[in-house]
C-alpha cells in the first residue's frame, strides 16, 4: 500500500470517528467549523421527525441552557424580523374584521381615513358602511349600484348632506312667506320680549348643566397616579357627560324653535289663516321642567297582561295601537324576573303611564303566584324594592306619570290605603277603579281614582268595544281557550320563531349571492328578530315599528324623535290626595265647627258642606245596596233555572213511574243546591223589604250575619261539589235516557246556553260579589253610623268562608296538575304529595364538554339530547324530551321519559358565562351527579335561574 493510499485512509478514518463521537477538536478551526454543522445537519434532521411536543420539549431545554444575553439575542431577533406595530392592520387581518372597525367612524371620520393609503380609501367607501348611515335619515338611493361599482352610497350622503336646508322660523317666513296675518307692532314687540325670556332660560339651563360637570370630574386628569381602570372608568363617565351636555344644548335648541311657533297669540281661524301641526299626535313628546335637569318624557303607554286573567289573549288583542303590552306567567315568575320584562320593553325610555292588569279584589294585588301584595307585606324589603323601580320608569306626578292598576283596590279601605302607601313609595300617581259593579271584570270600566284625563285608563289602554266584548264572555272564552292553549301552544311557538327566518332566508337567496349572505348573517338574524317582535306587536304601521326596532338594537336613536318636541305646561291636580283626605273631611269639618261661633258668617258655610257630604255618602250606600239588591236577583233566578228545568221534570218523571234518574242520584246531584236557592231566596226576600223603606240610617250588615249564620248549607255543597259532577258523568253514561234528557234542555234558551255542570259554578262565584260590595259598602258607612260594626263582623265571616272555598280550589287544581305529570312521564315515581305544587317548566339542551382540563372560555361542548326541567315547591324533576313528527303533517308529538328527581336543598347551581363557543348555560348538580344545560334564548335562563333560586330559598327556610 502507497503512502498516499494509507494517508487517504487515515483521512476517512478520521472523519467517520469525527461524525458519531464527542470530541471537539477546539484547536483546528476548519475541522470544527466542519464537525459543527454536520452536528447542526444532524439536528435538525432529527427535529423535522419529533412531534409537536417533542420540538416542545426540545426548545423548553435548549433556553434553559441559554444565558441572558443568548435569550436577548433571540428576543431581538424577533422583534426585527416581525414589527407588529408597523404594519398595517387593513392589509393583515380579514376583510369583514377591517370593515367592522371602520363601521364605528362617524361620516366625517370616513372621510378623514379615506385620504390616508389607497387599501383605507378602498374600504371606506364601501357600501356596507355608508348605506346604514343613509338609511338611518331616509335617503335612499335612487338607482341600483353594478356589481363591480362601490362608493355609490357615500356619494348619494355627500350630495344629501350638502342639499339639506334648515332655516329659523324667522328665516323661513322671509324665504317662503307665511299663511298668517302680518303682525301689529304690540304683537312683534311681544314675540321679541318672550324670545329673550326663553332665551335666557335656556342659557340657565345650560350653564347649571355645566356645573353639573364638575361633579363627575375624575380625581385625576392625567399622569400616573390614575390606574388603568380608574382612567377608563373616569373616561367613559366624562364622555358620558359630554354628550349629554351636547344633546342638551341641541335639544335646548330645537325646543327654542318650537317654542317660538307655540307663544304666538291665538287667533280665531279666519278666512286665510290655517293652523297646520308640526307632527302627529302619535308622535307628540312632552317637555316638563324640573329644578334639577330638563327631561323629555314620551307618550309611552305600557301594560302588564297576567296569565292568570280569563282569555288573556282576547285581551291582548284589544290594546290599542301604539301600546306596549308584555304578557308574563303568573305561576313561576319572580318579582326580579318581572322588572326585567318591564325593563327589556321599555329599553330605557321613560313610560308616561304603566297599567297592571292581573287578578285580585279590592284589598290587594294577586300580582304573583306568591305575592298577593296588600297592606300587611307591602313594606317587605323585596316588594318595596320593585315598585320603587317600576316607579321609576314612569314619569313623576308633576309630569302627568301614572300607574293605573286595573283591581278594585277603591273599593275599600285597605285598598284605599295600599294606594296610598304605593303613592308615598314611589312618588307616582297610583290609579284603581272604585266600581262596584258585580260581574265578572266589570269593574275595570267603572270610574277610577284620581281621574285627571280625558280619557278613561281603560279607554287609554284599550279598545272599550272589544274589552266590553270580553268582559261579558270571560268565562266561556277561557274554558274555550284552555285546550286550544294546551294543544296548538308547542306548535305556534315553533312557527313564530321559525317563519321570521324563512322569510328573511328567501328575501336573502332570491337577491343576494352566497358570499353575501355568509357575510350578513348578523344583519339576517335581527331582521328575523324585527319581524318576530313584529308578529307580537301587530302594530298598525309595520314599516315604523321594524325601522325603531333595527335603531335600537344598533343602539342609537333618531335625531328625528329627538328634536320633535313641544314645549308646553302641564300641571295636573292631585285628585287622588284629596279622595285619600275625604275620609277625614268630617273630623275636620266638627274641628272646624267647634273653633267658629253660631254667629260667625263660616258657621253657615260649613253646616251646608258638612250636609252635602252626607248626602253624598248616603246616595253611594244607596247605590251600593241597589246593586247588592239586583245582583242577588239574578243569582237567585240562576238557581230557580236549576229548580225549574231539570228537578221538577226529573221528580215528574219519577211520579209518572216513568224515571229518567233514580230517586237516590236526584237526591245526590240536586239536594244541596235546592237547600242553597232556599238560603238564598229568603236573604233576597229581606233585602228587598230593607230597601223598599230605605234611608240613611237603615242597615244591611244584620241581615249579612244572618245569613253568615247559615253558611253550612254552602258547605255541604262544596263538600259534595265532586260527587255530585262524577254522579252526573256517571248517569250520563250508564243511563240513555238521562243522556237525552241533558242534550235537550241543556244550552237551551231556558237555562241562558248553559250546561247543567257551568250552573253549578255559580254558588262558588258569588262570595267574591259580597266581599267586593260590603268592603264598598263600609268605605261609604261613617264610623258613627249604627251599621259600621255589624258590616264589619259580616265582612270577617264571608271572608273566612271564601278563604275555605279557595283552599278547596287550590287543592282540586294542585292535584289535576300533578295527576297530568304522572301520566304524560314515562317512569316517574309517584309525585302526589301533601302541599306539592307544580312551579314552572323549562325546556332545555343537555350539553357534555369534551375537555374538562381546557380553560372555561375555550371549552367546547356537545349538544347530548333535550332535557325538560319541572320545578315544584319541593323538588326538581329532570326528564329527557323527544319530539317525534308525523308523516305528511306539521304537527308533532312530544314524550317524556324519566331521568331524576333531586330534593332543592340538595341542588347546586352554578352559572356558565357566555364565551364563544357556548350562550346561556348553567350547571345542576346534585349530589351524584350533575347536568350542563342551556337555554335556547338568554331571557329564558334569567327567568328560570330567577324562579329556581327563589323556591331553594323559600323551600330551606320552611
Amino acid at each position: 500500500m502507497s503512502a498516499g493510499d494509507s494517508s487517504r485512509k487515515t483521512l476517512e478514518m478520521e472523519s467517520f470517528h469525527t461524525r458519531f463521537s464527542a470530541w471537539t477538536p477546539f484547536c483546528n478551526k476548519s475541522l470544527n467549523r466542519q464537525l459543527f454543522q454536520e452536528r447542526v445537519a444532524l439536528i435538525s434532521h432529527w427535529f423535522d421527525l419529533w412531534t409537536n411536543k417533542q420540538r416542545q420539549e426540545f426548545l423548553f431545554t435548549i433556553f434553559l441552557r441559554c444565558t441572558k444575553s443568548q435569550l436577548r439575542f433571540v428576543q431581538d431577533w424577533f422583534s426585527e424580523r416581525i414589527q407588529v406595530t408597523k404594519v398595517d392592520f387593513s392589509t393583515v387581518l380579514p376583510r369583514f374584521i377591517s370593515l367592522y372597525i371602520f363601521s364605528f367612524l362617524n361620516p366625517k371620520d370616513l372621510c378623514v381615513a379615506a385620504q390616508v393609503s389607497w387599501p383605507w380609501k378602498f374600504l371606506t367607501e364601501q357600501d356596507c358602511l355608508w348605506m346604514p348611515k343613509c338609511i338611518r335619515f331616509g335617503w335612499f338611493l335612487p338607482y341600483t349600484p353594478n356589481d363591480n361599482e362601490y362608493g355609490a352610497w357615500k356619494y348619494h350622503y355627500i350630495a344629501c348632506v350638502s342639499n339639506l336646508d334648515w332655516l329659523t322660523p324667522r328665516e323661513a317666513a322671509a324665504t317662503y312667506g307665511t299663511l298668517n296675518e302680518p303682525k301689529t307692532e304690540d304683537e312683534e314687540l311681544q314675540e321679541r320680549q318672550r324670545e329673550k325670556c326663553l332665551r335666557k332660560i335656556i342659557w340657565e339651563k345650560i350653564a347649571l348643566q355645566k356645573k353639573q360637570l364638575f361633579k363627575v370630574r375624575p380625581p385625576w386628569v392625567s399622569g400616573t397616579g390614575c390606574s388603568r381602570l380608574s382612567k377608563s372608568e373616569c373616561q367613559s363617565r366624562l364622555s358620558q357627560t359630554v354628550r349629554d351636555r351636547v344633546g342638551l344644548h341641541d335639544a335646548l335648541e330645537k325646543q327654542f324653535v318650537l317654542a317660538s311657533l307655540e307663544v304666538l297669540p291665538k287667533r280665531s281661524n279666519i278666512s286665510g289663516y290655517h293652523s297646520y301641526p308640526l307632527m302627529s299626535k302619535k308622535n307628540w313628546c312632552e317637555v316638563h321642567k324640573n329644578d334639577n335637569s330638563s327631561s323629555y318624557v314620551c307618550q309611552l303607554r305600557f301594560i302588564l297582561i297576567s296569565s292568570r286573567i280569563p282569555a288573556y289573549e282576547m285581551v291582548v288583542d284589544s290594546v290599542n295601537a301604539g301600546v306596549i303590552s308584555v304578557v308574563y306567567e303568573h305561576s313561576g315568575t319572580t318579582l326580579e324576573s318581572l322588572l326585567y320584562l318591564v325593563e327589556k320593553a321599555l329599553d330605557g325610555q321613560k313610560a308616561q303611564s304603566i297599567g297592571i292588569f292581573s287578578d285580585g279584589d279590592n284589598r290587594e294585588i294577586n300580582l304573583l303566584q306568591d305575592y298577593k301584595i296588600g297592606i300587611k307585606n307591602l313594606l317587605r324589603p323585596e316588594v318595596r324594592d320593585f315598585w320603587e323601580k317600576l316607579g321609576s320608569y314612569v314619569a313623576t306626578e308633576e309630569e302627568g306619570g301614572h300607574v293605573d292598576l286595573f283591581v278594585p283596590l277603591g273599593a275599600s279601605e285597605a285598598g284605599l290605603e295600599v294606594l296610598s302607601q304605593l303613592s308615598q313609595l314611589t312618588g307616582t300617581l297610583f290609579t284603581a277603579p272604585t266600581g262596584i259593579t258585580t260581574g265578572s271584570y266589570q269593574h275595570i270600566l267603572s270610574d277610577w281614582l284620581g281621574q285627571q284625563w280625558e280619557r278613561a285608563p281603560p279607554s287609554i289602554y284599550f279598545s272599550e268595544s272589544k274589552l266590553l266584548t270580553w268582559s261579558s264572555f270571560t268565562d266561556f272564552l277561557e274554558d274555550t281557550l284552555k285546550s286550544v292553549r294546551k294543544q296548538l301552544s308547542p306548535l305556534f311557538k315553533e312557527l313564530r320563531k321559525n317563519i321570521s327566518g324563512r322569510m328573511i332566508g328567501q328575501f336573502m337567496f332570491d337577491s343576494m349571492n352566497m358570499a353575501s349572505i355568509i357575510n350578513n348573517q348578523d344583519i339576517t338574524q335581527t331582521l328575523a328578530d324585527g319581524l318576530l317582535e313584529l308578529s307580537k306587536e301587530n302594530s298598525d304601521t309595520p314599516l315604523e315599528f321594524l325601522s325603531c326596532f333595527l335603531l335600537r338594537k344598533c343602539g342609537k336613536k333618531s335625531k328625528d324623535f329627538e328634536g320633535s318636541v313641544i314645549l308646553r305646561k302641564y300641571d295636573p291636580k292631585s285628585t287622588f290626595n284629596l279622595f285619600m283626605k275625604e275620609r277625614n273631611v268630617e273630623d275636620s269639618l266638627q274641628d272646624m265647627k267647634s273653633s267658629l261661633s253660631k254667629s260667625s258668617p263660616n258657621f253657615e258655610v260649613l253646616i251646608n258642606l258638612e250636609r252635602k257630604l252626607q248626602m253624598d255618602s248616603a246616595e253611594k250606600r244607596a247605590r251600593i245596596v241597589g246593586e247588592l239588591l239586583q245582583s242577588e236577583r239574578k243569582y237567585v233566578q240562576m238557581l230557580t233555572i236549576m229548580r225549574d228545568v231539570y228537578v221538577t221534570p226529573l221528580k215528574a218523571a219519577l211520579s209518572s213511574n216513568r224515571a229518567i234518574l233514580s230517586a237516590l242520584n236526584v237526591q245526590i246531584i240536586f239536594s244541596d243546591i235546592l237547600q242553597i236557592l232556599n238560603l238564598n231566596r229568603q236573604f233576597l226576600d229581606d233585602l228587598r223589604d230593607r230597601l223598599q223603606e230605605w234611608g240613611p240610617a237603615h242597615c244591611v250588615g244584620e241581615i249579612f250575619i244572618k245569613f253568615g249564620r247559615q253558611l253550612n248549607t254552602y258547605t255541604n255543597f262544596f263538600n259534595n261539589y265532586p260527587v255530585v259532577l262524577k254522579t252526573i258523568e256517571k248517569c250520563r253514561e250508564m243511563t240513555p235516557t238521562f243522556r237525552a234528557f241533558l242534550k235537550r234542555h241543556d244550552k237551551t234558551i231556558a237555562t241562558k246556553m248553559l250546561s247543567l255542570q257551568e250552573l253549578l259554578l255559580y254558588p262558588s262565584r258569588r262570595f267574591d260579589e259580597y266581599i267586593n260590595l260590603l268592603y264598598a259598602l263600609r268605605l261609604h258607612t261613617p264610623a258613627e253610623h249604627v251599621d259600621r260594626g255589624d258590616l264589619t263582623t259580616a265582612i270577617e265571616q264571608i271572608k273566612r268562608y271564601k278563604g275555605y272555598i279557595d283552599k278547596m280550589k287550590k287543592n282540586t287544581n294542585v292535584k289535576g296538575q300533578v295527576s297530568d305529570l304522572q301520566r304524560i312521564i314515562w317512569g316517574c315515581p309517584t309525585l302526589s304529595e301533601v302541599n306539592r305544587y307544580l312551579i314552572m317548566v323549562q325546556d332545555v339542551a343537555q350539553l357534555h364538554c369534551c375537555d374538562v382540563e381546557t380553560c372555561l372560555s375555550l371549552r367546547l361542548y356537545e349538544h347530548t339530547c333535550d332535557l325538560s326541567l319541572f320545578l315544584f315547591n319541593d323538588v326538581l324533576l329532570i326528564s329527557s324530551r323527544v319530539t317525534s313528527h308525523v308523516p305528511f303533517e306539521r304537527t308533532s308529538k312530544t314524550t317524556y321519559q324519566f331521568i331524576a328527581s333531586m330534593a332543592l336543598h340538595r341542588l347546586l347551581i352554578e352559572d356558565i358565562p357566555d364565551s364563544k363557543y357556548i350562550k346561556n348555560a348553567f350547571i345542576l348538580q346534585g349530589p351524584k351527579c350533575e347536568w350542563i344545560c342551556a337555554t335556547e334564548v338568554e331571557d329564558d335562563k334569567f327567568l328560570w335561574l330567577s324562579v329556581l333560586h327563589s323556591t331553594i330559598k323559600s323551600s330551606m327556610g320552611k
